[in-house]
């Protein structure tokens, strides 16, 4: 059986147990267009709380450097040509920025989604690199200097575009212990215009490896800001799911996941505060070079 074969039934698997409709024309295109990058690809998949999410699951993988996968998604009509800045942005950044390797985020339901960007571990970018690509939106040039007094404008790790949403995600590691401060948090959702986090993400905060952002190109504020924690199993953090997906976590097979989970938390500016659980199907230990991690099941290097 080849790897796409295998890779499907996995996620038809992971489907039934969550009670999502996985229909075969909307996910095998995706396998097969990427399906040459399959066999050493990282391998994820995710769920979250809130309305937004509910009723699908993402899976995503990752595709080497020397792949356009933004010209592969629309060869294989995965995604429309559209005359907005999004169809233009990878392009810019593929020029301008030396690249690691990308992922492609899809959901079962929801089809062909997003686009990362993982950039060389030790060649993290700087915000004004990014900020000056003519078809960035000018939201990220208009917080730039929110981020630089925090010591984070040369800390882009990972960039992702939405191409269904259009927005994009910053994301930064190596970060500044006090950032993760709970009086840290505070100061930057507070400037942001956001809600305050409750005890729960506060505390999941002081773990963070990393931290994002979600900005648009219809305004100049910052949408989403959110944490990134790993842990060796579901249970280890004070994260409360929805009853649906603990129970999806704990009826996953054994050889679904690598043990290897990474919660999202994150607040927005529509008010909701919601958790994402990633847990990986196919890990490659390169990933904690990606994520500046140890080995050590979640200690930032």
């Amino acid at each position: 059986m080849s790897e796409s074969a295998d890779l499907y039934s996995a996620i038809e698997e992971s489907a039934r147990l969550l009670e999502v409709p996985c229909a075969r024309e909307q996910v095998r295109p995706i396998l097969n267009a990427y399906e040459d990058s399959l066999p050493n690809a990282v391998i994820a998949f995710r769920v979250a709380t809130g309305a937004r999410y509910r009723g699908d699951l993402d899976w995503r993988f990752t595709v080497g450097k020397d792949i356009d996968p933004y010209a592969v998604a629309l060869s294989n009509g995965l995604t429309e040509k559209t005359d907005h800045p999004v169809s233009t942005l990878l392009g810019d950044i593929r020029q301008a920025c030396p690249i690691a390797s990308y992922g492609i985020d899809f959901g079962v339901v929801g089809g062909f989604k997003k686009i990362y960007v993982f950039f060389p571990p030790d060649g993290m970018q700087s915000l004004s690199t990014l900020a000056a690509l003519p078809s960035m939106p000018r939201s990220l040039a208009d917080n730039v200097e929110f981020f630089a007094r925090r010591g984070l404008d040369d800390r882009v790790n990972t960039f992702g575009i939405d191409y269904r949403h259009r927005t994009v995600n910053v994301y930064f590691g190596g970060l500044p212990a006090e950032c993760l401060a709970p009086e840290g948090i505070l100061s930057m959702t507070r400037e942001l215009g956001l809600p305050d986090p409750g005890e729960q993400m506060l505390r999941l905060g002081r773990q963070a490896f990393g931290i994002y952002a979600s900005l648009g190109w219809e305004s100049s504020r910052i949408e989403r800001f959110c944490f990134a924690v790993m842990a060796s199993d579901s249970a280890s953090l004070p994260v409360r799911l929805e009853p649906k997906i603990e129970q999806f976590l704990r009826g996953l097979p054994n050889n679904a996941a690598d043990s290897r989970f990474v919660y999202y938390a994150g607040v927005s500016s529509t008010g909701e505060e919601n958790y994402k659980v990633q847990s990986y199907y196919h890990w490659q230990p390169r990933m904690l070079d990606q994520m500046l991690l140890s080995d050590s099941g979640g200690t930032r290097a």
